[in-house]
């Protein structure tokens, strides 16, 4: 594809098809900004919070796919290819397929990579029956009757380094199993490790103590302030470590999340700061306009939004960006301003939820404002994450109607 410039409405090229991307190109459509695409390879689009409570049990694989073509907002256009790189200066995307588009406005929302050749030995053993994971489809697949028909052995569940997408999801799935090991009673016979990269169990006070509370309650061993080094995927062990301290592991049941980064198109493009080890799209974190391309923009997991990254944060970062470039492209100030609102739902049982909402600097942000103690174990948190908001997202965040 070679699109050439002519005059019309403002071309808005976005890529990436996940939730930030389709809820960016559903708003901006919604908003007449101008004729909008977005590149996005995959055919299949993922619910991705689902595929924690698939990997425990507690929903089925169908749940969480569309076709891609079906959840694209009307009025979007959408190009099957990936990016190859950004050229900035001629405001042209090159394409994988040897293509490539000119914009006017970009938005990036290409997601993080799923880094597993980091970590050594752990392709191979997510490869074998014992290996799972719910930051991948199937591997989330593959979880359920593992850790469902499980009834002893050792499983070994670590969580990544930040900075990841939702990194503490990972923690999920162990509940979920602890939950249904104590209901069948085999929970005694089954030894559970949480492999921790901090010292905590996430790092806002009141959050920990409710996990800690969970923790005990399951009787999970935990290891804080440490990272997966290695695996041994034939021999079924793994080395975690801090520092000069390591410690070998044996498992039965593997579930790992990888370390994450940015596409490496971006830094490659010019667009990540050069001291940005991440390569994350170098956006104002309260405005989403790029520090040197005022025409590029970035949400999501791919940009530096200076805090923690999750797909419950992106409505209120789609809102602010569209109102951002609708402000530069009428000569005025972007003044809309993002806090660094995340929220992270800790499904900690089949049927309770820890709901964790917070800014940028830490400091709890209920959704109801007066319910100040909303963030503790509750059923109804649970009813909304586990019934509410994925009709919310397949019916209103994608189509920028939310």
């Amino acid at each position: 594809m070679n699109d050439s410039r002519s005059p019309g409405p403002p071309r808005i090229v976005v890529i990436g098809g996940g939730n930030a991307g389709l809820s960016v190109a559903g708003r901006l459509h919604r908003a007449r900004a101008g004729d909008i695409t977005v590149i996005e390879p995959r055919e299949t689009h993922a619910y991705a919070p689902l595929q924690s409570h698939i990997a425990g049990g507690a929903a089925r694989a169908s749940e969480a796919v569309r076709p891609q073509g079906d959840v694209t907002p009307p009025g979007v256009r959408w190009l099957r290819d990936e990016a190859f790189t950004v050229d900035a200066e001629a405001r042209r995307v090159h394409l994988v397929s040897g293509g490539r588009i000119d914009y006017d406005q970009l938005v990036v929302c290409a997601g993080l990579r799923m880094a597993w050749e980091q970590v050594p030995g752990l392709p191979e053993a997510m490869a074998t029956p014992a290996g799972i994971s719910n930051y991948d489809f199937d591997l989330a697949a593959k979880a359920s009757p593992m850790l469902r028909d499980l009834r002893s052995g050792t499983v070994v569940f670590t969580q990544p380094p930040e900075p990841a997408s939702c990194g503490a999801a990972a923690q999920k799935p162990m509940y979920l199993a602890c939950d249904w090991w104590r209901a069948i009673g085999v929970r005694d016979d089954i030894r559970v490790v949480f492999v921790c990269p901090d010292p905590v169990p996430f790092g806002i006070p009141a959050i920990d103590d409710e996990l800690r509370r969970k923790l005990d309650e399951y009787g999970i061993e935990v290891r804080y302030s440490r990272e997966l080094r290695s695996v041994d995927a034939e021999a079924r062990t793994l080395v975690i470590g801090h520092g000069d301290t390591e410690e070998t592991l044996a498992y039965d049941v593997l579930h790992a999340v990888p370390p994450q980064r940015a596409p490496e198109w971006i830094a490659g493009s010019g667009l990540a700061a050069s001291d940005d080890p991440h390569g994350f799209v170098d956006v104002d974190p309260e405005t989403f306009q790029h520090l040197r391309h005022p025409e590029i923009w970035a949400v999501g997991d791919a940009a530096s939004v200076a805090t923690r990254r999750s797909g419950g944060a992106i409505r209120r970062q789609a809102k602010a960006l569209v109102k951002n470039m609708r402000a530069v492209r009428e000569g005025r100030e972007p003044s809309a301003r993002y806090d660094g609102y995340s929220v992270v739902p800790f499904t900690v049982s089949r049927g309770t939820v820890v709901f964790a909402e917070f800014d940028r600097r830490g400091r709890m942000q209920p959704t109801v404002p007066f319910w100040r103690s909303l963030f503790r174990e509750r059923r109804s948190t649970w009813i909304a994450d586990r019934r509410v908001l994925p009709w919310v997202y397949w019916n209103l965040l994608l189509r920028g109607r939310a």
